[in-house]
């Protein structure tokens, strides 16, 4: 039985609907959460210096809170750092990457599209998914960047107009590619999935790659032995880290993912 965290690292809000997701399936591990909102957002920074820093600050954290596992609750960070991060510290990492592979699988047409930041679009990586997993499908990916600042700014609800003007060129350029499924490839737009759905309209789906890095999670967890199980949860222990600044609707907003206050790094 072990009292080590999850520690789960965004550049800002995005990863709480996948701590929402992890404590589904592990209620008593407690969950370390740090928004980097000094860096704030990872998709805009060059990939060499974010993986420099993101080294810098994993190790810094490892060394503080002894975590069973890391979760990359980025989709930047995850494919600018996580092979470096695993070959550098011994910790199990779990990394979030385009849900290309089960929208390969749900397609009926065969066209699929993917929303993400500019810098996801841009990577290599997203190209092998593609190419491995989605080699007999049309993909169209679509950078919506903007929805990233618009969702962090709003603390993850900001009004349907705000989020139709952000999206409007990006869900076009989808539709007009005939798309049948609509990978979401941020975890900030997890927040809008609602929204988006009614701007797709009811023929085309949405996925999100929660659930998959949540049994992911789960899974490297319980390889370790010893810390299969986690021991009962105490109250106040989960904790919700910022490197930027405390705010009133940045309190708000962790409670309601079970964090009881939002503390400076």
């Amino acid at each position: 039985m072990t009292d080590r965290p999850v520690l789960v690292l965004d550049s800002g809000i995005g990863g709480l609907p996948y701590v929402a997701a992890v404590r589904e399936l592990l209620p008593a591990a407690d969950i370390v959460y740090l928004a980097d909102h000094a860096v704030f957002p990872y998709g805009e920074q060059d990939p060499e210096t974010l993986c420099r820093h993101l080294l810098r600050l994993v190790a810094m954290l490892i060394e503080r809170h002894q975590p069973a596992a890391v979760l990359l609750a980025c989709n930047t960070a995850s494919v600018v750092a996580l092979a470096a991060l695993r070959e550098r510290f011994s910790v199990p990492f779990v990394g979030v990457v385009p849900a290309v592979k089960p929208a390969a699988v749900r397609t009926i047409t065969r066209r699929i599209g993917v929303l993400a930041t500019a810098r996801t679009v841009k990577e290599h990586y997203l190209h092998d998914l593609v190419h491995r997993f989605a080699g007999q499908c049309v993909v169209t990916s679509v950078a919506a960047g903007a929805v990233v600042r618009l969702v962090e700014q709003c603390y993850g609800a900001p009004g349907a107009d705000a989020v139709e003007r952000a999206v409007r060129s990006a869900v076009g350029q989808l539709l007009h590619a005939r798309v049948d499924t609509v990978v979401l490839g941020c975890t900030h737009f997890t927040f809008l999935i609602d929204q988006l759905r009614q701007l797709f309209g009811p023929t085309v789906s949405l996925i999100d790659s929660r659930d998959g890095v949540a049994r992911q999670v789960q899974r490297v967890v319980q390889r370790n032995g010893d810390n299969a199980r986690f021991a009962p949860r105490q109250p106040g222990s989960d904790r919700f880290l910022t490197s930027g600044t405390r705010t009133a609707e940045l309190e708000t907003l962790v409670r309601r993912y079970g964090f009881a206050e939002v503390r400076t790094l």
